[in-house]
């Protein structure tokens, strides 16, 4: 039987015999060595049946060679294990969609909560001495940071990354790893000692690399640094560099000599 006509007797086309032929799961009883023509026996319809079934019911390739040969019992059982299976999936679903949304919900409730505390402190803080903004200013780059919190949720993690370091709450091996002056990985960009106010030199270094790693390090006297004047720093820096991506690590911390210090590091 030619292959066209056996495609007839089974109610597929040509291309669907070829490729089962090519997998290795119905082949022709004899192939013509000068045409290359295939021909099949009536019976192997019997076995493309088999076939047909098993792959719509989403048997693999492999399994279906292994199944080809075991008689209709066999065969029974192995479809009553893929109904198992697939119900054990669907029940899995359902459990997944109906926790879905609690989830949703509570990660959106701790975005919030964390949104309300940066932007919480950063209303309670007074920016005007110690970076020189003007109120007006001051609450666009809170109303831009609250505006960053409102698709955060959608937000791929490369695209920004905010990390608050404060040293009182690290442990030694803690310590060690944020000690990012003598990491020979990062480069130092800028620095500034001996300051009083921030606004002597923030933002003198330019814009930010996008793309790259930058660690803004400060150091001063016990309770210098709050988490009104962090978070200030974060405002300020999203405002400079609108619309980059942007990864950032702020550290504070108490400095040995008792004076201002700063740091800009990017990871080489």
């Amino acid at each position: 039987m030619t292959i066209k006509d056996f495609a007839r007797l089974c109610g597929c086309n040509p291309q669907t015999l070829r490729y089962y032929d090519h997998v290795g799961l119905l082949k022709p009883v004899q192939v013509d060595p000068w045409t290359g023509y295939r021909n099949y026996d009536e019976e192997q319809a019997l076995a493309f049946v088999k076939i047909k079934n098993l792959q719509k019911a989403g048997f693999a390739i492999e399994e279906i060679k292994g199944l080809l040969e075991r008689d209709n019992r066999a065969i029974w059982r192995a479809f009553e294990e893929k109904i198992t299976e697939a119900e054990t999936r669907l029940r899995e679903i359902k459990e997944i969609q109906q926790s879905y949304q609690t989830e949703m919900s509570e990660i959106q409730k701790k975005i919030d909560e964390v949104k309300e505390k940066i932007t919480g402190a950063m209303r309670d803080y007074d920016s005007a001495e110690e970076f020189g903004i003007d109120e007006a200013r001051y609450k666009e780059i809170i109303d831009m940071v609250d505006q960053a919190f409102a698709g955060i949720a959608e937000l791929d993690p490369k695209e920004m990354e905010y990390v608050e370091i404060d040293e009182k709450h690290l442990d030694e091996e803690e310590k060690k790893k944020f000690d990012f002056l003598n990491d020979p990985s990062y480069e130092i960009l800028y620095e500034a000692h001996g300051w009083r106010y921030a606004k002597e030199f923030f933002g003198k270094w330019g814009g930010l690399e996008a793309g790259k790693e930058h660690v803004l390090l400060f150091r001063g006297a016990a309770g210098r640094f709050g988490y009104g004047f962090s978070n200030t720093v974060l405002g300020m820096i999203l405002a400079e560099n609108k619309g980059k991506r942007m990864n950032l690590s702020c550290s504070t911390g108490e400095a040995p000599d008792g004076q201002n210090h700063f740091w800009l590091l990017r990871k080489r």
